[in-house]
């Protein structure tokens, strides 16, 4: 196997393991991998009064899972989180957050809610 794929079924199985730690904590899963003209969400969620856009990341460290989520990363959640929403009008009247799930080996996974607020995301109207 070469090493993209070899990622690619890693990111499969640790979603996998957020949707499924997700769903234990109460959460809908909406949508997994929703692809948008922006680009992709890897889960969607919804909890009470709030919509998750989740971003999964696989890494050794906590410390890593974390800086690998990049502004430019950032924004583009942000975009396709709007597209994703102006698309389906029913949850307009949910709360908007960006959530990332850490998953590690031999550990649960970490969630971590508002785990980051891109910048242009009120202009795109999710604040």
């Amino acid at each position: 196997m070469n090493r993209r794929r070899i990622a690619e079924t890693r990111g499969r199985r640790a979603e996998l393991l957020a949707a499924a730690w997700l769903i234990l904590k109460g959460y809908r899963i909406l949508a997994r991998r929703a692809r948008t003209g922006a680009g992709e969400i890897d889960l969607v969620a919804a909890r009470g009064r709030v919509l998750a856009f989740v971003e999964v990341k696989a890494r050794r460290t906590a410390e890593a899972a974390a800086y690998a989520v990049t502004p430019r990363q950032q924004t583009r959640l942000a975009r396709a989180a709007s597209a994703w929403r102006g698309r389906r009008p029913r949850f307009a009247m949910l709360q908007p957050r960006f959530d990332l799930v850490i998953v590690r080996p031999w550990r649960p996974p970490r969630h971590l809610r508002a785990a980051f607020r891109p910048e242009g995301a009120a202009a795109l109207g999710l604040f």
